[in-house]
């Protein structure tokens, strides 16, 4: 995977899953769903989700550099 798109790619995992932490948007499609008894555990899979697009977009980041 090139720089640019591992630095595409995490930022835009990092901005999918803040929005899904922070706003109902996920919560309200699970349930709409009909798979409301997920909602419980959303949190154990999108703060670890939201650590590893960061650290993604970080690693991106700092191997961009590097080429330069």
């Amino acid at each position: 995977m090139n720089d640019k798109r591992l630095l595409r790619t995490g930022v835009a995992g990092s901005v999918i899953v803040a929005l899904c932490c922070v706003t109902p948007i996920l919560v309200v499609a699970v349930s709409a769903l009909g798979l409301a008894a997920v909602v419980g555990w959303l949190d154990f899979v999108l703060f670890p989700l939201l650590a590893f697009f960061l650290g993604l977009t970080a690693y991106a980041l700092v191997r961009r550099r590097r080429a330069q």
